[in-house]
Parts: C-alpha cells; sequence; structure tokens
C-alpha cells in the first residue's frame, strides 16, 4: 500500500463487493488505508478483488453458517471494527400482479432480512469501537417506479429498520447511516433485465397485454442508467465519508437525480408524483420508440 497512506489498523466489512458500488466501495476504504473484508459469493469473484488491504470472504448474508462465519474472524481479530457496510442486493422487478410470492420473498430476504442477520451478528463489535453501520438503500426506498413494488418495498423497510437501528444504538456510540443512490453506472440494472424478461415469459397473455408496454418503458428507462448514471467510484466515496465521519448524516444521496426526486417527494401530492412518473416513462418510452431499428416493434406510451 502506498507508503503515504496511514496503516488506521482497523477493519471494515463490505458485503455484496463482487462488482459495481460494493467493489469500488472495497478499493477506496483500502486506499484510505483500512483492512477491508470483502464479502463475495465466488471463489472467481475473490480472485479478482484481491488486494493490497482488500480481503475478499465468501459471503452470502442469506446464509446462517456465513454469517457465523465472518463474525467469527472478526471477533478472531485485534483489530477494531471501524464499519459495516450493508450493500449487498438484487433486483426482481414486474408488476405486482405478476410476481410470484416466491420472487417477493427472495427480495426481501436478500435485500432486508440478510442485512438485519449481519447487522444483528456485528452489532457486539461494532459497539466495542462505536463503529458505523452503513446501510445501501436507493432513492427507490422514497419513491417507488411502477413495476418496481418489491424491490422498493425491501428498500423502504431496510429504512424503516435504520430508523429504528439508529434510536436504540445510538446511547450506545453506534452510527446508522442510510446511503440513497439514484443511476449508477453497476451491473445490477442489466441482472434486473434479465430476471424481468424470465419473469415475463411466465406471465399470461392477459398480464402482458396489461402491463407489456410499461414493462418496457421502466426496462428502457433502467438500460438508461449506463448512460446518464453516475459512477460507481462516486458512489463509493460518499459511502466512505459516511462510515469514516465521526458524526455523520443520517442519510446521504448518490447522484442529482436521486437528490432531485426526494426533494420534490416531499413537496408534492401523491397524485402530482405519479403524474411526474407517468411524464418521465412517457418521454423515455418515445425515445426508446426513435432510437429502436424497427418502429413497428417499438413500445407504446405507458398509461
Amino acid at each position: 500500500m502506498n507508503s503515504s497512506i496511514p496503516n488506521r489498523n482497523e477493519l471494515v466489512l463490505v458485503t455484496g463487493a463482487s462488482t459495481g458500488i460494493g467493489a469500488a466501495t472495497a478499493k477506496e476504504l483500502a486506499r484510505r488505508g483500512f483492512h477491508v473484508l470483502a464479502g463475495v459469493r465466488r471463489e472467481a469473484d475473490a480472485d479478482g478483488l484481491r488486494a493490497d488491504g482488500i480481503e475478499p470472504v465468501i459471503l452470502d448474508i442469506t446464509v446462517d453458517h456465513d454469517v457465523t462465519a465472518i463474525a467469527d474472524r472478526i471477533a478472531s481479530d485485534p483489530r477494531p471494527l471501524r464499519a459495516l457496510i450493508n450493500n449487498a442486493g438484487i433486483a426482481v422487478n414486474a408488476p405486482l400482479e405478476a410476481l410470484p410470492i416466491t420472487q417477493w420473498r427472495k427480495q426481501f430476504e436478500v435485500n432486508l432480512f440478510g442485512h438485519i442477520a449481519i447487522t444483528q451478528a456485528l452489532l457486539p463489535a461494532l459497539i466495542t469501537s462505536s463503529g458505523t453501520v452503513v446501510n445501501i438503500s436507493s432513492v427507490g426506498g422514497k419513491v417507488v417506479l411502477p413495476t418496481y413494488g418489491a424491490y422498493a418495498g425491501s428498500k423502504f423497510a431496510l429504512e424503516a429498520a435504520s430508523d429504528a437501528l439508529r434510536r436504540e444504538v445510538a446511547g450506545l456510540g453506534v452510527k446508522v447511516v442510510v446511503i440513497e443512490p439514484g443511476a449508477v453506472k453497476t451491473k445490477m440494472p442489466e441482472r434486473g433485465i434479465a430476471t424481468s424478461e424470465v419473469l415475463q415469459a411466465d406471465m399470461t397473455s392477459a398480464q402482458l397485454a396489461r402491463y407489456g408496454d410499461l414493462i418496457e418503458a421502466v426496462t428502457a428507462q433502467a438500460r438508461s442508467f449506463t448512460e446518464v448514471g453516475v459512477p460507481a467510484e462516486h458512489a463509493a466515496k460518499v459511502i466512505a465519508k459516511a462510515a469514516t465521519s465521526s458524526r455523520p448524516k443520517t442519510r446521504y444521496t448518490v447522484g442529482r437525480d436521486a437528490a432531485i426526486l426526494v426533494r420534490i417527494s416531499r413537496l408534492v401530492s401523491d397524485r402530482v408524483l405519479d403524474g411526474i412518473v407517468r411524464a418521465n416513462l412517457r418521454s423515455i418510452a418515445k425515445k426508446a420508440r426513435s432510437q429502436a431499428p424497427n418502429p413497428v416493434v417499438a413500445v407504446s406510451d405507458p398509461r
């Protein structure tokens, strides 16, 4: 590691560190001198992430054995745990009517219950070190787009759990921070699109007739994230700041779009916000239609 960066002799755990925001955050914290335990689910991901200051660990936050193992690993280390970055997550998007209940449960198992499990396991260490819990939520934890009911529901719940935890442990010296990214250039949108396409194959013809155009518009919006989103490294800097501050804010947005949308949601009624969302999707659908190689099969305006 660069000799100009002090060795803080402290640990940070980042879950979901294989790619995207998690990987960028692990690298940013290592650059700042922390020893980062980077949670990944596959050995191949570990090999690609291993570097000075980054120790990949196999960690699926929905597997009890993995959670126990990382808690034991941290308990056996003489270095204090400075922060837990709850970043692991998946996106399973489909209209509420068409999304099987098993997929709803899967979404919450990863995006909520897994975070709670790892937080419960590591709270004793964080209390000892007066450390910080950083929960990676989403602008979807404040404003819900159509087909994002399960994903946003898990993020709304994570925001609520974060508020409760913050008030429970404030007197114990533990900080709790929520990060609300908007569009970020990661692989998650494409993974979500792939999952959505699989789910569409199981939808009835009546459901496709009801929601097909809407799904196409939302998919086009997700793909636009690769064009308009901020780099994962930008999000990583915000997360690292929150994790290392002695007095962090309770919430940070990432990206101009997230800041604007959260602000608008506080100022307008639900009906007005519905209209804004509808108009935005209509604009995206129109752009997708103009760029489609065959306008005959392009999406129509969602209404």
